[in-house]
């Protein structure tokens, strides 16, 4: 078993080491980028890394650190404060997801047929809002953690003996309030359920029109040759991104299909390695999705890794 626990540890902290590093350097590679000259879907990516690095953080100092405490030395408000700064992360890091795929799928759709026609979304402003508007509903989202009742949740912890429970919603049988029950089950909703229902549906959308333009594709009789290979070197760079954007959506729709499952089978008093599990699925979307993003985005070009 303790072998196992050193395992588990090493794997942890390469997973945490790759998301990290993909993260911070998509960041960096968006921060590099004119300020006049950035874009709505920069904006998004932007707020999913930051998301991401957070959540990382935050999660490792969670897992790694206060539940390796003993009790004494941790107090109650200090579970709720690193409680409600992790949540704020991990629903940020959704939130800018479904604003990506949305994004994605507005810009594919009708493409040959709105030409440059402006959507909400496009403009730097509604983005800059739209991004305001996730991180404030994301922190609204985490005040009941301050709130719930952590004493009934701290009972019968059998894995430590830290005040901090290793799952937030959780409740004995025994001694569960109703407000702890209505925050969960609402929360498992709004944050996971909806966004992971929205995420599916709009792939499935952009995957639809990605077939539908590849079959009605016709050359064009009254371009020039240097017109027909810019629009066709526009359209494939768009349908990279697409791909890339689609690749994520799948790994995110993975991710949190399995947490759910997880989360409403099993628990976490009785699951020995309750805190490893949550940790590997809920970061391996924020470890794998950048980079991800930056190949699409072509943020990592192609001829510096020819060059390496």
């Amino acid at each position: 078993m303790a072998e196992l626990s050193v395992n588990l540890l090493g794997l942890r902290l390469v997973f945490s080491s790759i998301g990290l590093m993909g993260n911070t350097v998509l960041i960096a590679s968006i921060i590099k980028i004119n300020f006049f000259h950035i874009k709505s879907f920069e904006i998004f990516l932007f707020g999913l890394a930051a998301a991401n690095l957070w959540e990382i953080v935050i999660i490792n100092i969670y897992d790694i650190i206060i539940l390796q405490t003993p009790s004494t030395a941790t107090g109650t408000w200090s579970c709720y404060l690193l409680e409600f700064v992790t949540v704020i992360g991990e629903i940020n890091s959704i939130f800018f997801t479904v604003l990506i795929c949305i994004f994605r799928y507005q810009k594919l759709r009708d493409l040959n047929t709105r030409v440059n026609f402006p959507l909400f979304l496009d403009n730097i402003r509604s983005a800059w809002t739209v991004s305001g508007i996730s991180v404030m509903l994301s922190v609204l989202l985490s005040v009941p953690m301050f709130v719930i009742d952590q004493e009934s949740k701290a009972e019968n912890v059998t894995r430590n003996s830290s005040m901090c429970p290793p799952d937030f919603f959780h409740c004995t049988q025994n001694h569960c309030p109703v407000f702890n029950r209505i925050y969960k089950y609402l929360f498992i909703v709004s944050c996971h359920l909806l966004p992971l229902i929205i995420v599916t549906v709009t792939s499935c959308l952009i995957l639809t029109v990605l077939l539908s333009q590849r079959k009605t594709v016709t050359p064009a009789v009254n371009e020039t040759g240097s017109s027909q290979f810019s629009r066709k070197s526009k359209d494939t760079k768009i349908q990279w991104s697409t791909i890339a954007v689609l690749g994520a959506m799948g790994l995110f729709q993975v991710d949190w299909t399995t947490y759910l499952i997880f989360q409403l089978a099993f628990n976490p008093y009785e699951f020995p390695f309750w805190s490893e599990a949550q940790f590997f699925i809920t970061i391996s979307y924020t470890s794998i999705s950048p980079y991800m993003y930056m190949i699409g985005h072509n943020m990592i070009p192609p001829h510096s890794c020819k060059k390496g």
